[in-house]
């Protein structure tokens, strides 16, 4: 062979570039993978219920104004009835919710969905209805109003199990909808009407809501002072929303995590009078940004770990990895004077791609730690073996094996530690340059490389220290 450096290199190249198109496959797997979970959460939120957002209780009112006014000239001058349709809508001056969420798992196949069944009571306090008493706007305006009524709107409306409707220690029917065009899931009740025309005495208004969501939870802050105590048995939860709780205790068994919000802090009260829509927590697509919804504040639900996240950061460290022991063996190779095949090369390229594999394929049915543990252990053991084949000796294969486990141990603790991933990832491969540059700096590269080029065995180019 007239240039066996470069073909070596061309081959070489090659192998890494089919390794690449392995790596990629192993992602759009992941992703495939990720898909059919979000199927999954969609599935069972199409048939349960959906991620919730409660709103309310609020009373509206809705009313007319009819006036009469003179109109057209000479004999076709009439008289005509006019008239203005509106509503009237007061929001409690206190809100206190206590809530309680029991998770409760569901599985589409091998892909799990937190689902959860919330216990909540809404104690609402007004001073006065003075608000829903209606002014006219015109000369000799004739009011008329539809009975006060209350409502609770929610993001799902199948999820509702059980709702109730105390006003003034006095229970009320519910009825289905809200009647409101923008959050029209949920439930109201009729208030008496003499409650609001001829008293001036305040209103105190008890709601029990025992409902299931999926995944995500919300509350609307309407109160001027909104105060929530929500409990739960599900460890890990993901606070979010505009505002975060005041106070919070996450143990293993569950969480403890309180609200206590002024209406100076949150617009959600100007938002629901001017038509803002109820979203879903977490909702900020161009369809239903920020200013197009309620503020909202709660948590999610979701499992603190993905395997398919960690499995898709695993896999963008898959071709620095082969690197990594392609210098290890092509180091061992110009050392000991061996040669070493890019079919061997690629072979072991390949059983490193295989462990991304076995991890996205493990950690669906393990807890991914063990998922890791038994994917890294099997190749390991496979890479050692045939490493004492192709370096020729056990001693080098135990060596290979040993550099291949700190090397999957090195990525585990990347995966563990993402804020300082780059951090440590930059020290690794300045240790293995350090590495590198050391076991190479005697090595008489131009006298290696003529021997390569004559055909020869490689022999012995470290020059001679004096």
């Amino acid at each position: 062979m007239r240039f066996p450096v470069l073909t070596k290199a061309l081959a070489l190249i090659a192998v890494l570039l089919a390794l690449m198109m392995a790596l990629a496959s192993v992602t759009g797997i992941v992703r495939e993978r990720e898909s059919r979970l979000r199927e999954a959460q969609a599935s069972v939120a199409d048939g349960l219920a959906g991620a919730q957002t409660l709103l309310g209780p609020v009373l509206r009112r809705a009313c007319d104004e009819r006036w009469d006014v003179m109109q057209g000239e000479g004999k076709e001058r009439q008289l005509v009835t006019e008239r203005r349709d509106f509503v009237l809508t007061s929001l409690p001056a206190t809100l206190d919710i206590k809530a309680k969420a029991d998770i409760a798992p569901r599985y589409r196949g091998i892909f799990k969905v937190n689902t959860y069944t919330l216990g909540s009571s809404f104690s609402a306090q007004w001073a006065d209805l003075s608000a829903l008493r209606p002014r006219a706007e015109h000369a000799g305006g004739r009011l008329h109003c539809e009975p006060p009524q209350v409502f609770v709107a929610v993001g799902d409306a199948r999820g509702i199990r059980v709702a109730t409707v105390t006003a003034n220690q006095q229970a009320l029917a519910i009825l289905p909808g809200t009647g409101h065009g923008k959050h029209g899931r949920g439930f109201h009740a009729q208030l008496p009407a003499e409650w609001v025309d001829n008293s001036a005495a305040p209103l105190k208004l008890s709601v029990g809501l025992d409902l299931v969501g999926t995944g995500t939870l919300a509350f609307a802050p309407l109160g001027e002072i909104t105060q929530l105590e929500l409990r739960s048995d599900w460890p890990h939860p993901s606070f979010g929303g505009r505002f975060l709780p005041s106070k919070r205790e996450v143990t293993a068994k569950g969480f403890t995590a309180n609200w206590q919000l002024s209406a100076l802090a949150t617009s959600a009260p100007q938002e629901l009078l001017t038509g803002a829509g109820l979203c879903a927590f977490g909702d900020i697509g161009p369809e239903t940004n920020k200013t197009a919804c309620v503020e909202t504040f709660g948590l999610s639900f979701m499992d603190p770990i993905s395997v398919y996240s960690l499995s898709d950061r695993a896999t963008k460290y898959g071709l620095l990895f082969i690197a990594l022991s392609f210098v290890a063996v092509g180091l061992v190779e110009v050392l000991r004077r061996l040669r070493v095949h890019p079919i061997q090369y690629l072979l072991v390229g390949c059983a490193l791609s295989v462990f991304f594999l076995l991890l996205v394929s493990l950690s669906e049915h393990l807890a991914f730690e063990w998922a890791y543990l038994v994917a890294s252990a099997a190749c390991t053991v496979l890479l050692g073996f045939y490493g004492s084949f192709v370096l020729r000796g056990w001693t080098a294969g135990l060596a290979f094996g040993a550099g291949i486990a700190a090397l999957f141990g090195t990525l585990y603790v990347l995966l563990q530690r993402e804020q300082t991933a780059l951090m440590l990832g930059s020290l690794l491969l300045f240790g293995v340059l350090v590495v590198i540059m050391v076991a190479t700096r005697r090595i008489d590269w131009y006298a290696l490389m003529t021997q390569m080029r004559e055909g020869g065995q490689p022999k012995d180019v470290t020059p001679r220290t004096t």
